[in-house]
């Protein structure tokens, strides 16, 4: 992938960098060559990215073109968006407090050129809020509160003319280190037709695919054409990069993860999952209502909250499950066995979530887990309890080795027919992504529990039938959606 850097007149751009074109916005937005070349990376240095200003339609021409601008346009809007700024600003609070601890000030600017800044000790959080607001020149602004603890207060871009004479050396010094420490990063994608970033999490303590089966995806994506590269919370601002996203940690709306997502969507990226499964399958509430809505059978349920606790208890009978909104992997969900029990542990639930999901004890000695992926049934799984446990998961037991039940894949075609329509229509109410669906069997009749967005792949679990053809399955998928966005 080639560099272009655009900037508002070539004749003012007083350095050079090897084997880097400059051009004009101007030329770059009317001249049919730059129109109809691809793999490019365009570094948008115009001096403005306001709304319809010829900076801001250098990013968005390019990325209509297919082309990779920083900042992308995506990037633009946020730097606009107060809210998003809290958001990934929680992010960074660490490394801001540890940053600027020495500093006796209220307030402290810092400018930042290309990730870096003139002081050696603010390059940790240059390199974190360079990831967050992919430009080359941006200023972050910080103030105290009340308790003394450093916010962000501001963040937005910078142009050339804006910048101190007395940083212009450091300046062209930073952009030649950006660029000349590209090249090895584009070289190596070159024999690969798509290259994929696998997002993970070394710190997530139930991730959704083991090292083995990460090991699995790469092999099936090199298979087909796909390099696969793992990247961690720490390489937003390298999304740009790549042509697809495939999430194999665990997921959440507040959480890096949809972030990761809605910016890869934001940079026309294949994504599994994507932002709206996400969104939907993380919450119960929503799945709840989709379920009855669309007349799939589920569980007697209802919704929660602190005005109807004694009716709910009184409607559905005891004991019931509770559930917060957004628990996974068995985490958040209890079962209420006496009045006592059910008033002490919803009202300490309320106090995380306004609304819980309160549902009928249906026993069963396993759960169904079938893989949807692209509308598609694609594996099935016999989930057993734990041992002595009415949960597929007991986080509780004292033998570490009891903690998950036993689990059996299935052929589909010993899956009951039911079950599996049943389980793929549930998913096309969250999408078309990657979906796993748990079900029970209540009197040869399937019931749906959830519909889960990052489901889990391990090596030896899920994979026990189709062994590399599992793995070749979702990468195929994500091959689908990357041609298709390449033809767009």
């Amino acid at each position: 992938m080639v560099w272009l850097i655009i900037v508002d007149n070539p004749k003012r751009w007083d350095f050079s960098i090897p084997d880097i074109e400059v051009v004009s916005a101007r030329n770059y937005l009317t001249h049919p060559d730059y129109a109809e070349r691809r793999k490019l990376r365009v570094m948008n240095l115009c001096k403005s990215y306001a709304y319809q200003d010829t900076g801001y339609y250098v990013s968005l021409l390019a990325e209509a073109r297919g082309h990779k601008p920083v900042p992308s346009v995506a990037t633009i809007q946020d730097f606009k968006a107060p809210t998003v700024l809290r958001a990934m600003s929680s992010d960074v609070m660490p490394i801001i407090q540890s940053s600027l601890k020495s500093l006796h000030s209220e307030k402290f600017t810092l400018s930042i050129y290309f990730g870096r800044n003139m002081a050696q000790r603010y390059e940790p959080l240059c390199k974190k809020l360079s990831a967050l607001f992919p430009a080359p020149l941006i200023r972050a602004h910080f103030s105290r509160d009340d308790e003394g603890e450093w916010l962000l207060t501001n963040i937005s871009p910078i142009s050339m003319k804006d910048i101190p004479d007395s940083h212009r050396d450091f300046v062209v010094e930073a952009a030649r280190d950006y660029f000349l420490r590209r090249p090895s990063f584009v070289k190596r994608r070159e024999l690969s037709r798509f290259d994929l970033a696998m997002l993970v999490d070394p710190s997530d303590t139930t991730p959704p695919s083991s090292e083995a089966a990460l090991k699995k995806f790469e092999k099936a994506g090199e298979k087909l054409g796909i390099r696969v590269e793992r990247i961690d919370r720490d390489d937003y601002g390298e999304l740009a990069e790549y042509d697809g996203l495939f999430i194999r940690t665990t997921t959440s709306v507040e959480h890096f993860t949809y972030r990761f997502a809605r910016k890869a969507e934001a940079e026309r990226l294949a994504v599994i999952d994507d932002s709206l499964s996400i969104l939907r399958c993380t919450n119960k509430v929503y799945l709840q209502e989709a379920l009855a809505r669309h007349h799939i059978p589920a569980p007697k349920t209802s919704i929660v909250h602190k005005d109807n606790m004694i009716h709910v208890m009184e409607s559905l009978g005891l004991p019931m499950i509770m559930k917060q909104p957004d628990s996974s992997f068995s985490l958040g969900v209890v079962k209420l066995k006496t009045p006592e029990d059910y008033m002490e542990k919803t009202r300490a639930l309320l106090e995380n979530s306004d609304l819980l999901i309160a549902q009928e004890f249906l026993p069963t000695p396993f759960d169904w887990r079938i893989g949807v992926i692209d509308g598609e049934a694609f594996y099935a799984c016999k989930y057993w309890m734990a041992k002595d446990h009415w949960q597929i998961y007991n986080h509780g037991a004292e033998d570490k080795n009891e903690t998950g039940g036993w689990v059996d894949c299935v052929p589909l075609d010993q899956v009951p027919a039911s079950v599996i329509s049943c389980a793929v229509k549930a998913a096309s109410l969250m999408g078309t992504s990657l979906y796993g669906v748990d079900l029970k069997e209540i009197h040869g009749k399937p019931v749906v529990i959830e519909v889960n967005d990052n489901p889990s792949i391990d090596a030896g679990i899920e994979d026990d039938l189709l062994h590399d053809l599992l793995y070749e399955k979702i990468m195929g998928s994500l091959l689908r959606r990357m041609e298709k966005r390449r033809r767009l």
